[in-house]
């Protein structure tokens, strides 16, 4: 199976067809194939067709999902565009950077380069769901780039990525005796992680400030592998079942 196979690219909540079909041209061009597309409001439509040209296969292939969850599940990496900074700066890489990366990890496990809303991309959850973001430095008096255009630029970077590992000895992933954490594994963690800091009292979801965000960034910058993550699910089960135990004891004692 070819590297390409291994990378999807995923649309959320496109609003006009006309860019998904000119995403679907942009991601053939570049000698992809996978679309994957949240909650579009307009699919299948005549005008996707009409701008997808000859990349109509790439439309009859694309896979619509609920959520972005369901987009990401299975992926090893999870690369999300954002075009402005954040409160919390998350890790980032620029095209060429994102376009190695991604290639370097499709030898290895799904990837997927996550797109979102034509007018306000994706939202900060979304974002935290993603190892990496990566930015477009676009003209800053006129930083406003259509959704197929980025698309492109992004699977050119992949490409270009794909051309310069034939020609030469492109460093291979170190070597790990275990794939990294998959996303939907990553998200039951952090759900649980949640709990449990809500039965030691260490985090009001009624006044969140940043603690999670703050966590997932931390745990992103790590990349755990199924292993690593299986054990703090471990630790976090044995917390609460001690939390547990002692709140059952203190309430014989007020009994």
């Amino acid at each position: 199976m070819s590297y390409f196979d291994s990378v999807r690219i995923v649309l959320v909540n496109s609003t006009h067809p006309g860019n998904i079909g000119g995403a679907a041209r942009a991601i053939k061009n570049m000698g992809l194939s996978r679309l994957y597309l949240v909650a579009p409001r307009d699919f299948p439509a005549d005008r996707a067709v009409w701008r997808a040209a000859n990349a109509v296969d790439v439309l009859d292939n694309a896979i619509v999902v609920d959520n972005l969850d369901e987009a990401i599940a299975g992926c090893g990496l999870v690369v999300g565009t954002s075009a402005r900074g954040r409160r919390i700066p998350w890790p980032l890489l620029n095209p060429r950077e994102c376009g190695e990366r991604v290639w370097l990890e499709a030898a290895h496990h799904d990837v997927a380069i996550v797109f979102g809303r034509e007018d306000r991309g994706l939202t900060n959850e979304e974002l935290q769901k993603c190892n990496y973001h990566v930015h477009i430095p676009s003209n800053p008096e006129y930083s406003s780039l259509n959704l197929a255009a980025a698309v492109q630029v992004l699977c050119y970077e992949v490409r270009m990525a794909s051309l310069s590992a034939a020609q030469s000895e492109s460093p291979p992933l170190p070597d790990w005796d275990l794939p990294p954490a998959r996303a939907e594994d990553l998200e039951l963690y952090f759900q649980h992680l949640e709990q449990a800091l809500v039965d030691l009292g260490f985090h009001d979801r009624e006044n969140p400030r940043q603690t999670m965000t703050r966590l997932r960034r931390l745990y992103g910058r790590i990349r755990m592998d199924e292993m690593e993550l299986s054990i703090l699910r471990g630790v976090l089960t044995s917390i609460q079942n001690a939390v547990h135990r002692m709140q059952r004891v203190l309430q014989k004692k007020t009994d």
